[in-house]
Formats: C-alpha cells, structure tokens, sequence
C-alpha cells in the first residue's frame, strides 16, 4: 500500500509539473472565459443600446399612444416608439446598425399593415411572434375600452388562461438536448484524453530508463494502478476546474436568466452529480488501463499513436454511440448504449439527468463497468509485466497473446 501510494504521488507531481498539462489547462480555461464573455465583446464593439433595438413607426397613431405599453413587457428588446418619420431614414439606420430592426405600421381601409424590416433576411426570417401578439393584445383592448363595458363584461371577453406544457415520459427526455450533448462531450474530453496520458506517460518512461529503477523497487501491479490512479485523481481536478470556471464565468458574465433560458437547470441535482463522477472514474479506468496495455507494447514516443489506434477507435465508436442515440433517448438502442462500457460513461448521466435510468439501471450498469475493468486489469498487468522492459520493436497482437499465456510472468 505503501509502494502505491508513493507511485501516485510521483505520477501526480510529474503530472502537474508538465510545461503541456498547465498550458493546455491555462488555455481552456481562458478560452472558457472568453467564451461567456462574448456577449458582452460584441455589446462593447456594437454598443449595447442597438443590439436589440426595434423601432415602431405608428405615423397614423392608429395606437392612439397605447404602443408605450410594450415598454413595460419583457419582450427582450429595447422599444423605440415613434409617431415621426419615414421609410427611408429607418432604413439607413438599420443599414449603419443603429438600430436592428424596425415596425412601420399603417392603416387602409380596413385593414392594418405591418412591416418588418431588417438588414439581412433569410428563410427563416419572419416578424417576432412576441411583439405581434402583443399588438395584437393592444389593439384588442384599444377597441374593446371604446364601447363601453362594465367590468364584468370586460373580463367575460378577455379571460385570464393560464397555460402550461408537458410532456409524455416519452417525449419529456428530448426536452434539452443541449444539455445533454455538452455533458457528453465534457465527459469524452475529461476520459479520453486523461487516459491517454497513461500511454505517453508509461511509453516516457520506459524511454527514459525510469522504469527499470521502478520496477526493481515494486511490482508492476503497483505500477499500473498508481500511475492510473495518480493520473485519474490529476484529471479529475482539472475537470473540476473547467466545470468550476465554467459555472462562476457564467454566473459573474451573463445576464440573470440568461442560462436557464439555453439550459433547463432544474435537471442538474446533487445525484447527478455524483453519478457523474462516478462514471467519470470508472470511465476512465476502462480507457487508462487499455492504454497502459498499448503503452507498455511500445519503445519509442512516436509509435504511441499507432499503438493507440484501435483504443482510440474503440473510445470514438462509444463517444458517438452516445451522442447520436441523444436524439431519441428512449430507444432500444440508447439503453444498450448506457450499458455497454465503451459508451455507458457517455450515456448513463444524462439518462439520469432525463429522469430515464432508474437506480437499478445504474447499479447493473456501474457492476458490468467494474467487471469490464477488472478484466481489462487482469490482461493489462499481465501483459504489462513482460513488456515494460521491452526495448524492442512495437509489439503485434499475436505477441501481446503469447505474453498472456506466459505462465512465468
């Protein structure tokens, strides 16, 4: 326990003292940054008064200065009301980005015109269903306070509705996919790439002549599971430091509300959470051990990336498995993903985020994870023992099954 306690700690300090590991982590988190701050760089370059400005022309005031009532709505764009001026002059003021967009209302005969106009439209361009059903709301109460009713007959006419929306259980999961995908990747990006320093950390070493004093003072047992586990205990760090810095940017740099506008937060609990690194743990053990297996069958840091090929195949084939099962997650096939192990460290949180996974789900889930990772330790230390001190040429799979077989490993 000793010996494995001194090798994580080595494994750590060596990790942190890294030029690449601090740079790559000082760079995301300054990008992280950056990222929630773009909204308020293009506020500073653009001027946050015209990033949603709408001008209302009612020349006619077929309003009848009722428009000011938009004002007091929360319709997300700071409203101009005018009674003065032309098409023209708007017009090049949306050209110069004055303004964003405008409404120039008109009456004839019966019927009122609107039109929106704005700099550049596509096809999927139209008026703003908030700010048309609001005139549309204005008007109606414009004509109906002419004629005179009482109270009582006023809310006859005009009945408060209250609606709300929801979903089958079926349907209820595609409700924030966004979520969903984010989490994913984080997950894929914090395994994989925590994993694969196994390999170049163990393949390092063995080019460095480190090993061999590492393996005549413990066993490579010992060996494989500190150097697992003092790079698994690194990227879990770092993974707390990029969700960390992520969650402050987001509170400290965008607007109140602005998240759970893109995000359904009510989905984030503490049992997710702990799920999630559960499975960031027992994900990464799958990956890192199968990385100390390619990592020891090779003598030179350049052949690590061939020699990691399959496992990188293997890690993008369940990353994928995933991903694109998120669009239908309650089908067949996205509960095989949750429990295969190559993709269950993707797919199991946000199926517990979706309400999807009950708690037996997850136990047979995480028992099959632990059972794949006690095999996968089985092969990998057993192979690892006769080819950590291989100087040779990289290893075919035809020799990583002869040193298996080994009985006198």
């Amino acid at each position: 326990m000793k010996d494995l306690g001194t090798v994580i700690s080595f494994t750590i300090k060596d990790m942190v003292k890294r030029k690449s590991f601090v740079i790559s982590t000082i760079i995301i988190l300054v990008l992280i940054v950056i990222g929630f701050n773009i909204p308020n760089i293009i506020k500073a370059i653009k001027g946050e008064d015209t990033q949603n400005k709408l001008v209302i022309l009612d020349k006619q005031n077929i309003f009848e200065g009722s428009l000011e009532a938009l004002k007091d709505m929360d319709l997300e764009y700071v409203i101009d009301i005018k009674t003065e001026g032309n098409e023209e002059q708007i017009k090049e003021k949306i050209d110069s980005e004055e303004i964003k967009s405008a409404i120039l209302i008109e009456k004839e005969d019966d019927n009122i015109n609107i039109s929106y106009i704005v700099k550049n439209t596509n096809m999927m361009e139209e008026i703003p269903e908030s700010i048309v059903n609001s005139l549309n709301t204005i008007y109606s109460s414009l004509q109906i306070s002419k004629l005179g009713l009482t109270t009582e007959q006023l809310q006859a006419i005009t009945p408060n509705f209250n609606f709300s929306l929801e979903q089958t259980e079926e349907q209820k999961a595609s409700g924030n996919i966004l979520a969903m995908m984010l989490l994913s990747l984080v997950l894929f990006y914090a395994i994989y790439f925590c994993a694969y320093q196994v390999s170049s950390s163990i393949t390092t070493e063995k080019t460095s002549k480190i090993m061999e004093t590492l393996v005549t003072s413990t066993s490579p047992r010992t060996i494989v599971l500190g150097k697992t586990i003092g790079i698994g205990i690194v990227g879990l760090i770092q993974m707390v430091l990029i969700v960390g810095t992520a969650l402050i940017s987001a509170k400290v740099f965008l607007e109140a509300g602005m998240i759970e506008k893109v995000l359904d937060m009510s989905y984030v609990t503490p049992y997710l959470g702990l799920v999630t690194i559960i499975y960031f743990l027992l994900g990464y053990f799958v990956y890192s051990l199968l990385y100390a297996l390619t990592g020891s069958t090779v003598s030179k840091p350049e052949d690590i990336q061939s020699a990691n090929g399959p496992v990188a195949i293997l890690a993008v084939v369940g990353f994928y498995l995933s991903y694109f099962t998120m669009m239908n997650p309650t089908s067949d096939l996205n509960v095989l993903a949750s429990l295969l192990p190559i993709s269950s460290p993707f797919c199991m949180p946000f199926r517990v985020m979706m309400g999807l996974a009950s708690f037996t789900d997850v136990l047979i889930s995480i028992a099959i994870l632990i059972v794949t990772i006690l095999i996968i330790a089985k092969v990998a230390i057993k192979i690892y023992s006769n080819a950590i001190l291989n100087y040779g040429t990289k290893m075919n799979f035809k020799d990583m099954i002869k040193m298996y077989k080994d009985k006198n490993n």
